[in-house]
């Protein structure tokens, strides 16, 4: 997927008001994901997804997984976003959805074998997860 149909797709799901706020939605939620991600993990879901947005994930991996749950997540993601937690999971709802569609399903499965199963809804994938 090209990185402007990725944009197009977070903002149509999230019903962003512009591409510029899908834009950075889309790069605080990868960001965040990344942390918690192990880096090789890391590096391997950036590796299907388009340039600018592989480029977020490695460099916000860079420091290591982090231990955190689903909660400690949308937490992390509503203060960087200046948001509630409701309008939280919405907006990591809306980016992480678009990976499910951009990433094969192998490369989805290791990554939520990552996380706890309070992501897996995130994702789209109710019931799932590591």
């Amino acid at each position: 997927m090209r990185y402007d149909e990725f944009l197009a797709k977070v903002r149509e799901r999230g019903e962003y008001a512009d591409a510029a706020e899908a834009e950075r939605v889309t790069h605080l939620v990868l960001g965040i994901l990344a942390q918690r991600l192990h880096p090789d993990e890391a590096e391997d879901l950036a590796a299907q997804l388009p340039g600018p947005l592989a480029a977020t994930l490695i460099s916000a991996a860079q420091g290591g997984a982090g231990g955190f749950g689903s909660r400690e997540f949308l937490a992390r993601v509503a203060t960087g976003a200046g948001a509630t937690a409701r309008t939280a999971e919405w907006d990591a709802s809306a980016v992480l959805c678009t990976v499910t569609e951009a990433v094969s399903g192998g490369e989805l499965n290791d990554v939520l074998t990552q996380l706890p199963s309070g992501y897996a809804p995130l994702f789209g994938r109710a019931g799932l997860g590591g």
